[in-house]
């Protein structure tokens, strides 16, 4: 896939920037066949400042960090009613390294209350796609319909600092076709998080 960007012409878009456009696009995605929204996920840590129950996580609160979690449920369940009465859905491919991260541990706990409120995630195995990254690794990917595909950039230590989107419609057709084939090929998360996250112990952060 980053190969098909290479030889692509996108535009650099700072976070402000980028936030804008995405949150414009979003909500105009449509309902055609092609509207839905993919979003595709590699990078096993982030850094996410100003989310609640990440900052908890990142200063070794584990269990306020689930509190916060489980606190966001009605907002979730309203967030994702409305992406339906908007006639799209929300499908994310959750790319998981074991032993699991730290930060993959916290974020799986949100990506099934999202699941739980909406959201389809599937989740794969950096082995069941290294065939396809022919060693480059996958960039982060957001699809907004046939409207905008976003590379989303993220500084050296994981945090969010803007996308370059491409416009082209043929791109975003070849990236979103291997994004739904590598989705159909996972293992719906519930499953996985049941098996593999459910029982770990809280996880070691220091904080820094």
């Amino acid at each position: 896939m980053r190969s098909l960007l290479m030889d692509a012409s996108g535009e650099r878009l700072e976070l402000d920037a980028y936030l804008e456009d995405f949150d414009k696009r979003f909500w105009k995605a449509g309902s055609s066949d092609e509207a839905s929204f993919w979003k595709l996920e590699r990078r096993q840590s982030f850094k996410e400042p100003g989310v609640e129950s990440w900052e908890a996580f990142f200063r070794g609160e584990w269990g306020t960090a689930l509190a916060l979690i489980a606190e966001q449920k009605d907002h979730y369940e309203r967030y994702f009613q409305r992406i339906a009465d908007h006639g799209f859905g929300l499908h994310r491919v959750r790319v998981v390294e074991e032993p699991v991260t730290p930060y993959l541990q916290w974020e799986l706990h949100l990506l099934r209350l999202k699941e739980q409120c909406g959201e389809d995630t599937r989740i794969v195995k950096v082995d069941d796609i290294s065939p396809l990254e022919s060693g480059t690794e996958f960039p982060e990917i957001a699809i907004i319909g046939s409207s905008a595909l976003y590379e989303i950039i993220y500084d050296d230590d994981g945090t969010l600092a803007g996308g370059i989107r491409y416009t082209d419609e043929g791109l975003i057709s070849d990236c979103r076709k291997i994004i739904r084939d590598i989705h159909g090929s996972g293992e719906r998360l519930e499953a996985f998080f049941e098996r593999r996250v459910a029982p770990l112990t809280p996880p070691a952060v220091d904080g820094k």
